[in-house]
């Protein structure tokens, strides 16, 4: 066992350097065969027991599987959707070039998110987010527009900035488990937790901080969060829903490797109280911003910064099930955000704006796309039956459990405060009447297909998900339990 770490190791990468050279009408195809086998490859991982490779540098346990699992269905929907959407104007020999980069940075930044929560060190998961700034910063610029080389040189800095000081939280912690174990170590997982319980406290509440503010850079949690509107608004949309549904969260993943850390030395509450601060900074103001938002985009990118406050908060509070919704919510929202994204680029390719002041009548323009625009704005309002609404559900029953009852009311509020902000967008540009200056008919068949693969994850997930990936949430919540 442990053969499919090494082909997701391997496979998209690979692609990824072929489609640099090969022509796109064969790059194309190639990319969505890479996107599929590692979705399949993600989901034999599902029931496994923590498969590893290569001497225990790749490692699968339940909670890496998880973030696996969402990055390997993104991979697949975004490159469908990309087939569909990548149509550059200019001449065969730029189209050819444009395609080429793009298809081979959106293979590569996948295989950087695949690759970094299998990797079994925290140094490696470093290196590995740091990858997926490099290549995702070369796409969000890969229009050569002024407003995308602004908004790729801004995420640049920003994002370096939080990766430098969350290297700096990787070498306070090797320096934590240098006091206990030795200088000659590696920073394993199953070493680092084995011996957490005697690490200096001092140390790991720093690194811990230090790794939150850091990584959350990456997570898009306020405060420093400001790159990721300009980036998601400016970069073409198969990009943007990777951003969104897919580094966020793996930039997460690595946010929850320290927390793991931080629970065995500190105990629970001051990782709970770090993650609750920024997690109600987020979505407190995603949710105010969402409400006064005009541009398509950027309305879906507040609403990362809410779901992912979402996330924070959730993870503070001590019932194992409202953990469980916090995993749940990380595949929902991967699924509900890649949908929603998939939607928004239908519309800007039919109405050639983001403007949602200049949209009007979506649903009769769009006779596809446009209700699952609507279906996917719905699903991340937390509306049923969607998967947000179970992981949401289970994230206030475990806060009213805690019991946290003043922060699950200002949760609520908040949530219900950024719904109104996304119906306002479902209300005014989706449901009204369709011009007739507007050609009704979709832009893409590939567009709707991708959209359709999100709409049906979402329904499976919010209505009856799978035993086994229940199970596998359920082990990873345990996972991120301090031992008794």
């Amino acid at each position: 066992m442990g053969w499919d770490l090494v082909v997701i190791l391997v496979v998209p990468g690979v692609v990824g350097v072929a489609c640099w050279w090969l022509p796109p009408r064969v790059g194309r195809p190639l990319s969505i065969a890479s996107g599929l086998l590692t979705f399949v490859l993600a989901l034999l991982l599902v029931p496994a027991r923590t498969p590893s490779a290569l001497h225990g540098w790749l490692r699968a346990d339940s909670l890496s599987v998880v973030f696996v699992v969402a990055v390997g269905f993104l991979y697949l929907a975004t490159m469908v959707f990309a087939v569909g959407y990548l149509h550059p104007s200019g001449g065969p020999t730029h189209q050819a070039r444009y395609l080429r980069r793009a298809f081979a940075g959106l293979n590569v930044f996948c295989w950087a998110m695949a690759v970094a929560p299998l990797v079994s060190s925290l140094a490696l998961l470093w290196v590995a987010i740091e990858i997926t700034t490099v290549v995702s910063a070369l796409l969000v610029a890969i229009d050569d527009t002024d407003g995308a080389t602004e908004a790729a040189w801004k995420y640049v800095l920003i994002a370096s900035m939080g990766l430098g000081i969350s290297l700096l939280a990787t070498i306070v912690v090797y320096y934590a488990g240098a006091v206990t174990i030795g200088h000659d170590y590696d920073l394993f997982y199953p070493t680092l937790l084995a011996a957490a319980s005697r690490f200096p406290p001092q140390v790991v509440r720093l690194a811990f901080v230090l790794a939150v503010l850091g990584f959350g850079t990456k997570v898009g949690l306020v405060p420093v969060h400001t790159w990721l509107p300009d980036a998601h608004s400016e970069a073409p949309t198969p990009v943007s829903a990777l951003l969104s549904g897919a580094l966020l969260a793996v930039s997460f993943y690595a946010v929850l490797r320290y927390f793991q850390v931080a629970v065995r030395t500190l105990g629970p509450t001051f990782p709970r109280d770090v993650l609750l601060a920024f997690g109600l900074a987020s979505l407190g103001l995603a949710a105010l911003y969402l409400a006064s938002q005009r541009d398509l985009k950027r309305l879906l990118a507040y609403s990362s910064i809410e779901h992912m406050g979402i996330l924070a908060i959730g993870m503070s509070f001590a019932a194992p099930i409202a953990v469980v919704g916090v995993l749940l919510q990380v595949l929902a929202h991967a699924a509900a955000k890649g949908t929603a994204f998939f939607g928004a680029g239908s519309v800007v390719r039919k109405y050639g704006t983001k403007d949602m002041r200049h949209i009007r009548g979506g649903i009769g323009a769009l006779p596809w796309s446009g209700p699952m625009l609507v279906l996917a704005v719905l699903a991340l309002s937390g509306m049923p039956p969607f998967g947000i609404f179970r992981s949401e559900f289970l994230i206030v029953e475990g806060g009213l459990s805690d019991p946290h009852d003043a922060v699950v009311a200002v949760l609520v509020v908040l949530v219900v405060l950024a719904f109104l902000g996304l119906s306002w967008f479902s209300t005014k540009t989706m449901q009204t009447p369709t011009p007739k200056s507007v050609v009704r008919g979709e832009t893409s068949k590939w567009i709707v297909g991708s959209m359709v693969i999100g709409v049906v994850a979402l329904t499976v997930l919010g209505v009856h998900p799978p035993g086994q990936l229940s199970d596998l949430l359920t082990r990873a919540a345990a996972e991120l339990r301090a031992p008794r």
